[in-house]
C-alpha cells in the first residue's frame, strides 16, 4: 500500500482546487468592483475574497431557488459579491 502517493495527490489535488477558486474569485470581484461605480481603492486580495465570497452566498441562494449553475450561477455569484462590497465598504453607517 502506497500512502504517500496518495497524500502526496490529495495535497496537489487541494492546491488546484484553492488556486481555481481564486481565480474563478477574482473574476467575479473584478466584475463585482466593475459594477459598482466610483473609485475603490481594494487591494487584489479582497477582491478575489469578495468574489469568494459572493460565489458561496450566491450558490446557497441559487440552490435555494433552484438555479444552479449556468448564467443564472454567475449572475447570482456576482450580485452577491456586489452586494458584500456594497455593505462592506461603501454603505454609510448610522451614527
Amino acid at each position: 500500500m502506497e500512502t504517500g502517493a496518495a497524500v502526496t495527490g490529495g495535497v496537489i489535488g487541494l492546491l488546484i482546487a484553492l488556486f481555481i477558486f481564486a481565480v474563478i474569485g477574482g473574476v467575479i470581484g473584478a466584475i463585482a468592483r466593475f459594477v459598482l461605480p466610483g473609485r475603490d481603492d481594494m487591494s487584489i486580495g479582497k477582491t478575489v475574497l469578495y468574489g469568494i465570497g459572493g460565489s458561496i452566498l450566491g450558490g446557497l441562494i441559487g440552490r435555494v431557488l433552484g438555479l444552479q449553475g449556468g448564467i443564472m450561477g454567475w449572475i447570482l455569484a456576482v450580485g452577491m459579491a456586489v452586494a458584500l462590497i456594497w455593505f462592506f465598504t461603501r454603505r454609510k453607517p448610522k451614527a
